[in-house]
């Protein structure tokens, strides 16, 4: 009687401790994303886009576009760089409203 006591104490400990690692995990994550969040819905509403999944990676995208442009430009290449350019304000031109 006295093990069955002991091991039932075991389990237990181990349990609250594991409860408490999952209840500090749930919490971090939960706090991570709502800023991820809050920082896309930021995001949005400065540019003036709608908060979808669709739109950030249209963002990116054409993100993506003017620095390729850029990077065109300052490596002596003017007319890919117009013309990734002219696809990056074109891809963000659909986005902001």
């Amino acid at each position: 009687m006295q093990v069955e006591g002991f091991f039932e104490g075991l389990g237990e400990a181990l349990g609250r401790a594991i409860r408490f690692i999952v209840d500090m995990l749930s919490g971090v994550l939960g706090a991570m994303a709502d800023a991820i969040d809050d920082f896309l819905h930021g995001l949005a509403r400065a540019i003036g886009m709608d908060v979808s999944i669709f739109s950030i990676i249209l963002l990116i995208i054409g993100l993506l576009f003017l620095f390729s442009g850029a990077r065109s430009l300052l490596r002596g290449s003017i007319i890919g760089g117009v013309i990734w350019l002219f696809l990056g304000l074109i891809v963000m031109g659909w986005l902001i409203r």
